[in-house]
């Protein structure tokens, strides 16, 4: 593989022809205040295609001396029978080298060399000769990334959507996707809090037969995603009510009776009493925190009080009143 510099007029550059770019970065005057002050060091890596060049290495280094109304520009132009799979190996390589590499980035690079491998066992070994460190199911979810709508990257970039989530989201149509995506950037949820909504939603909008942005337009939901005047931690806790109601209304009704009769107990500090999971068993459980004998006898004697009050034989009897 070799390379010669040459000086080319930069109007004989493909700048649209994105196939070996793996950086994220849109911005140039960082780029271009550089050039101004000690000039093009670095200069950017070309192959021929038709009658003019493609980028392999330097897109930011090409849009930085473009914006600068430059006309020609010195580049290293590959031979024109170098490998594509060599090309793609220069762009990963050459990013790698300046920085570490966010997830989209890191996906642009395993799906541009994906092309060149029969698997993902064989990609994986192919970007861990480049210094990267994935396993092959690993490889194939983020190469799959660099694929979903930028709104989709956007959130994974922004940690307001979680990786596997945004995997999730691009399985499910553009309309459905684009909202839960809209929805996921707005409310910056944890990666459980995402896939609980997300379970939720889908499995309301089975049983009901409705798609899910229908649902989170409606009068109940879109009331919670749209109030300007609540933060978006009060947001999450109402929609996540509100689904988990929806979906399991005989559990969300025990809860709201257990909740109503514990209150009425007054257990005080040092006292939990906590019911079966789900409401399903029978067994519920009572903790009891003290830190010396005198909280202990205070514990003792509130433990008395309950033991023989009537709120407490309706929660073993699940009695509403």
């Amino acid at each position: 593989m070799n390379c010669k510099k040459r000086t080319i007029p930069l109007g004989s550059v493909d700048a649209d022809d994105h196939t070996y770019r793996i950086t994220t970065e849109t911005g140039t005057e960082d780029i271009a205040r550089s050039i101004r002050n000690v000039g093009l060091m670095c200069p950017p890596l070309l192959i021929g295609k038709g009658s003019g060049f493609i980028i392999v290495c330097g897109f930011r280094r090409i849009f930085a001396c473009l914006s600068m109304g430059w006309s020609d520009i010195e580049a290293g132009i590959l031979d024109a029978d170098t490998q594509k799979s060599d090309c793609a190996e220069l762009a990963v390589t050459d990013n790698v080298s300046q920085r570490p590499l966010n997830l989209i980035e890191t996906s642009r690079a395993f799906h541009l060399l994906s092309g060149f491998s029969e698997n993902d066992r064989e990609l994986a070994d192919a970007v861990s000769a480049l210094g990267f460190s994935e396993s092959p199911s690993v490889v194939s979810k983020i190469k799959k990334l660099c694929q979903l709508p930028e709104s989709f990257q956007k959130g994974v970039l922004s940690n307001t959507i979680a990786m596997p989530v945004a995997l999730e989201l691009g399985k499910l149509g553009q309309n459905t996707g684009l909202a839960l995506a809209d929805m996921f950037n707005d409310l910056r949820l944890s990666l459980n809090k995402q896939r609980e909504i997300l379970m939720l939603l889908t499995e309301i909008a089975r049983r009901e037969d409705r798609s899910i942005p229908e649902m989170l337009g409606e009068d109940e939901l879109g009331r919670i995603l749209n109030d300007e005047n609540t933060d978006r931690n009060r947001k999450a806790q109402q929609l996540r009510a509100c689904l988990k109601a929806r979906r399991f209304p005989a559990i969300t009704r025990a809860e709201k009776i257990f909740e109503r009769h514990t209150r009425e107990l007054c257990l005080g500090a040092g006292l939990k009493l906590i019911p079966p999971p789900h409401f399903e068993g029978t067994v519920y459980t009572l903790h009891l925190h003290f830190q010396n004998h005198t909280e202990l006898k205070a514990r003792t004697t509130t433990l008395d009080r309950i033991i023989h009050h009537p709120a407490l034989e309706k929660i073993l009897n699940r009695t509403e009143e």
